[in-house]
C-alpha cells in the first residue's frame, strides 16, 4: 500500500518505521528538515519537506496514487485540514489524530462529515487502556479483544501463590478455561506445554473470558477485583479521561496537580473527584493525602522521570496497583529492570490502532484483523481475526493444519462461547479467533499456514 504520513513526532515516526517494515510504500511529510533527512536516510521511505496541508506538497508526495493519508501533527485543526485536502485531491482513506478534549463529543460528527476512515485520540485511548488494567489489579498488562469477548492478561507470579512451582497440567485438571500462552523468565521467552513448571517472579500471559480469568486468579489466591479508589498525580489529558472513566464506575478518585489554573479547570470538569493543588513529586504531600489508603495509583505527569520516581515511591509505601505513563522509549531496557507495575506508552497504543486498520485494508479474503496488540515488549503480537468467509483454514481440525512455528491459536469464540482450542477443534465461518505470533505483518488468518 502507498501511505503518506504527515507529522514526524513520536507517533508519526513510530508508524513510519512499523509500516515501512511491513512492506508498505511510505512517504513522510514534515516541516523540520533535520527530522525528514534523518528518517529517510535510515529507513526505506521517502521524505518530503513542507506543510502537509498544502495541496502542492501533497501532490509532490503522490497523493493521487495514495491509498491512505495519516495526519499526526501536533495540531488537531491541521490534521483535519490535511485529511480534507487529501480526500479532495486523491480520494484516499484518511486518519486524523484529534487530541483536544472539547472535540471529544464531536468525533463521530467530524468523522462522518469529513469522510474520515478513523479519528483517534491518543490520550483517550491510553486512558481506556489504563482503566482496563485497573479492572484486573494483579495484571501488569491487559489487552482486550472485544469481538471475541476475551482478554489477554500478563501478571507476575507472586512468591506466596499456588502457581509457584506448579506444573501447568496440574492447574487445569478440572477442565481448561484459560490458556497460558507465554512465560517470560528473565530474558527467556517460553511457549509452555503442560509439563512446564511455573516459578515465582515469572511473567505469565493468559487468554480467556473475563469471568474465567477472574476464576483463575481466585483459585491462585491472586487479587482480581476492580480497584475501589485511585490517586492520580498529574492533570494531563490522560489523567482527565481516566478520572472520568473511573468515576463513572463508582471509583473514588483524588487527583493532584501543581498548576493552579489546571486545578480550577479539572474541578469544573470533574466535580465528583477530589482535586488537590500541590506538587505530586513531594513525598510529604503524598503522605499527607494518605497515599497508603488508596488501592491504586497512577503517575500521569508529562515528565517520564517524575512518573517513574513517584511510582517507585508508591510501591514502597503500600501494596497498591500502580500505573506509570512513559512518553519516551529510549530507556526501555532500563525501565524494565526497575520492575514497575503497569507501564503505558500512549504513542504505542495509538500506533497499534492505526497499524490494525492498515492491515485490515490490505486484507482481501474476508478475515480482517479486528484488534492488534504488541505484547512481550514488542517481541510478539496478539491479533483478533473475524472469519467472514470459508477458506483453507476453516472446517479443518487444528491438528491437521500446517501452522507456522511461532504461531499459537489462543482462543476461538463462537456464538458467545469461548473455546480454548485443542487439536480436534476447527475454525468456522463467523468465529472470532485470537492468534499469538512472534511474526509481524499477519493480515489474514490464512497467513498462519506454513508455505
Amino acid at each position: 500500500m502507498k501511505i503518506i504520513i504527515v507529522g514526524l513526532g513520536k507517533v508519526g515516526r513510530s508508524l513510519a518505521i512499523e509500516l515501512s517494515r511491513e512492506g508498505n510504500d511510505i512517504t513522510v511529510i514534515d516541516r523540520r528538515e533535520d527530522v525528514v533527512e534523518e528518517i529517510s536516510s535510515v529507513y526505506d521511505l521517502m521524505g518530503i519537506l513542507g506543510n502537509g496541508a498544502s495541496y502542492s506538497v501533497q501532490m509532490e508526495a503522490g497523493i493521487e496514487k495514495a491509498d491512505l493519508l495519516i495526519a499526526v501533527t501536533g495540531s488537531d485543526e491541521l490534521n483535519l485540514l490535511c485529511c480534507l485536502i487529501a480526500r479532495k485531491a486523491g480520494n484516499c482513506h484518511t486518519i486524523a489524530r484529534v487530541r483536544t478534549p472539547e472535540y471529544g463529543k464531536e468525533l463521530g460528527f467530524i468523522k462522518e462529515e469529513l469522510g474520515l476512515a478513523m479519528v483517534i485520540n491518543p490520550e483517550f485511548t491510553a486512558a481506556r487502556e489504563i482503566a482496563q488494567a485497573l479492572k484486573f489489579p494483579s495484571a501488569i498488562e491487559v489487552n482486550s479483544f472485544p469481538k471475541s469477548r476475551v482478554d489477554l492478561l500478563k501478571f507476575r507470579v507472586p512468591e506466596q501463590s499456588a502457581l509457584n512451582n506448579a506444573r501447568i497440567s496440574d492447574l487445569f485438571s478440572g477442565g481448561q478455561k484459560v490458556l497460558i500462552c507465554a512465560v517470560e523468565r528473565g530474558e527467556e521467552l517460553f511457549i509452555p506445554d503442560g509439563k512446564f513448571v511455573l516459578q515465582a517472579r515469572d511473567l505469565v500471559s493468559i487468554v480467556g473470558a473475563p469471568a474465567d480469568a477472574n476464576e483463575f486468579f481466585r483459585r491462585a489466591s491472586i487479587a482480581a477485583n476492580q480497584v475501589k479508589s485511585l490517586m492520580i498525580v498529574g492533570g494531563s489529558s490522560v489523567a482527565y479521561y481516566l478520572a472520568k472513566m473511573m468515576l463513572s464506575l463508582g471509583v473514588r478518585v483524588k487527583l493532584i496537580e501543581k498548576d493552579l489554573k489546571r486545578c480550577e479547570q479539572l474541578s469544573e470538569m470533574l466535580p465528583k473527584a477530589t482535586i488537590v493543588h500541590g506538587d505530586g513529586t513531594d513525598k510529604e504531600l503524598l503522605l499527607e493525602e494518605k497515599i497508603e489508603k488508596y488501592d491504586s495509583f497512577a503517575a500521569l505527569t508529562n515528565i517520564d522521570e517524575e512518573n517513574i520516581l513517584i511510582s517507585l515511591f508508591a510501591r514502597k509505601i503500600g501494596n497498591m496497583k500502580q500505573v506509570t505513563k512513559i512518553n519516551r522509549a529510549v530507556f526501555d531496557e532500563v525501565i524494565k529492570e526497575l520492575d514497575l507495575d503497569t507501564v503505558i506508552h500512549p504513542k504505542d497504543v495509538t500506533a497499534e490502532h492505526i497499524v490494525r486498520y492498515v492491515r485490515s485494508m490490505k486484507n482481501a479474503s474476508g478475515s480482517n484483523v479486528e484488534t492488534l496488540h504488541k505484547i512481550i515488549n514488542g517481541k510478539a503480537e496478539a491479533l483478533e481475526f473475524m472469519i467472514r468467509n470459508k477458506s483453507r483454514v476453516t472446517d479443518v481440525p487444528l491438528q491437521d493444519l500446517r501452522i507456522r512455528k511461532g504461531i499459537l491459536i489462543a482462543s476461538i469464540s463462537r456464538k458467545g462461547q469461548v473455546i480454548i482450542p485443542r487439536g480436534s477443534d476447527v475454525i468456522q465461518e463467523g468465529d472470532g479467533v485470537v492468534v499469538i505470533t512472534q511474526f509481524s505483518g499477519l493480515n489474514d488468518i490464512q497467513d498462519i499456514i506454513a508455505k
